[in-house]
């Protein structure tokens, strides 16, 4: 299991509670735009709308901005961006992989704003390809625990396609294909298992222990690269003890 998940799962639930809710905010309201624009406004027939509306509606984003985000998104009102997705590589401390996933309307801020976040704090830019190997795209959903035990969980999602489910302590990680996502979210919905957020990401195929001291460096990395407007979301394939998680 990466630390990387431990880190995602624990940075969601601070942004929810301190100072960067207002960044979680237009970063979920920018994904529910994209999604309307790519595949409609109508939820039943647009899955990974569907997701993106009930990762927003999980982090207490107002119904009023949800519902103008899709309008906007589907053309249904003006004022919509034309929002691109750009992927930049990168390293960090001790060599762990980073990729940065933007979603922005202007490439040339988005590539100023995410090379100074990673050479100012430890890391060093990489040649498109040099790290993106490293991953998987890959279907992730989380569940807490106060919601469900790992063995209905297990029973829920097997048979729809899950391959692993991880304990990350308050939250079971459930990893499937990007493909089956949608499936193993519906059973599980099925089963009557609430669930936080179902997306698709990058899963690291090799994770990188690092020591407490370094796994310092790395949060501060990622904490100056996921400030910037321009990305929505940072992968990396770190590993770090409970003990350093502890003191995020």
């Amino acid at each position: 299991m990466s630390g990387h998940s431990k880190w995602a799962t624990t940075k969601h639930k601070k942004a929810i509670i301190d100072s960067r809710r207002a960044k979680l905010f237009a970063k979920l309201i920018r994904n529910i735009e994209v999604a309307a624009r790519i595949g409609g406004a109508e939820i039943e027939h647009n899955p990974t709308l569907y997701d993106a509306i009930q990762k927003a509606k999980k982090a207490s984003v107002p119904s009023d901005n949800v519902e103008r985000a899709v309008k906007r998104g589907s053309g249904l009102e003006t004022g919509g961006a034309e929002y691109q997705t750009i992927m930049y590589e990168g390293y960090g401390p001790n060599g762990v992989a980073l990729l940065v996933e933007c979603l922005t309307d202007n490439r040339n801020r988005a590539a100023s704003e995410v090379r100074v976040a990673i050479t100012r704090n430890g890391g060093s830019m990489a040649d498109p390809g040099s790290v993106s190997y490293l991953f998987n795209r890959k279907g992730v959903i989380l569940v807490s625990r106060s919601s469900s035990t790992e063995d209905a969980i297990l029973e829920a999602t097997l048979d729809a396609g899950a391959q692993e489910v991880n304990d990350l302590g308050e939250t079971f990680e459930i990893i499937t294909e990007a493909t089956d996502l949608v499936k193993v979210r519906t059973s599980l919905q099925n089963a009557g298992i609430d669930y936080e957020s179902a997306d698709v990401q990058f899963v690291p195929s090799l994770t990188i222990p690092v020591e407490d001291d370094v796994a310092e460096r790395i949060f501060k990395l990622l904490e100056a690269i996921e400030d910037s407007d321009e990305v929505q979301n940072v992968y990396s394939n770190f590993d770090v003890s409970d003990s350093a998680m502890a003191q995020v």
